[in-house]
């Protein structure tokens, strides 16, 4: 498993497949065992779980893409989660996307490049009366802007 770190991640992968075989349904709490274990989903892993649950990787590789919340690649350190539904667009979540960007130095769906923060779009947190919203490690944020973007940019650095 060449994208992994060799042979122990070959089996944490085999190990957590196994684990949730008997599960019904369990394509989806595979691939969040995957990524809580390597917190993403590598590409090595794709075929086993393809394998053992008899499917297609491009079926494995349909539902990680269908789920925003599956990664392909590590994330940085902190990931800051910017609120693109209807609402917070209402509310200026296009404004809080280029602050977010200018900001953490990357682009949706990117990482910066000192690996400190990686920057996804997200499709509605419930906090839809205090848009735009975000969500930064877990946490969800109202109203932000550039100054409250700031500011979290800071305290992640401290």
């Amino acid at each position: 498993m060449s994208g992994t770190t060799g042979a122990a991640a070959s089996e944490r992968i085999l190990a957590t497949i196994s684990e949730h075989l008997g599960l019904e349904g369990p394509l989806l709490p595979i691939l969040h065992a995957v990524q809580a274990e390597f917190g993403y989903v590598p590409q090595d892993a794709v075929a086993p779980i393809a394998k053992a649950l008899n499917i297609t990787r491009a079926e494995v590789h349909g539902v990680m893409s269908f789920y925003h919340d599956f990664r392909t690649e590590p994330a940085g350190a902190h990931v800051v989660k910017i609120c693109r539904a209807e609402a917070c667009q209402a509310a200026g979540a296009d404004a809080a996307v280029a602050a977010a960007e200018k900001v953490f130095g990357t682009a949706l769906h990117g990482t910066s490049a000192d690996g400190k923060v990686t920057l996804e779009p997200v499709y509605c947190l419930g906090l839809c009366a205090c848009g735009p919203s975000a969500m930064v490690d877990g946490k969800v944020v109202g109203h932000v802007d550039e100054k409250k973007l700031g500011k979290i940019a800071k305290e992640m650095r401290a």
